[in-house]
């Protein structure tokens, strides 16, 4: 298996698993600052990872 899907594979996860913590904060928000941050930390870092999986996997390709 090639390792940079593997890798691609594991950053399409990791954001996947931000985006819905994203969610989860922003159903759980009273407002404050402090919610307000981490929902654009998280939110921007799991459309990061996501974003950069997906293209790592769909650019690599299959070499047996």
């Amino acid at each position: 298996m090639n390792i940079k899907r593997l890798f691609g594979a594991l950053l399409t996860i990791l954001g996947v698993v931000g985006l819905i913590y994203t969610a989860f904060v922003f159903t759980d928000t009273s407002g404050s600052e402090r919610d307000i941050k981490s929902l654009i930390i998280y939110g921007i870092l799991g459309i990061v990872f996501f974003m950069a999986g997906i293209g790592l996997v769909k650019t690599t390709k299959d070499e047996s």
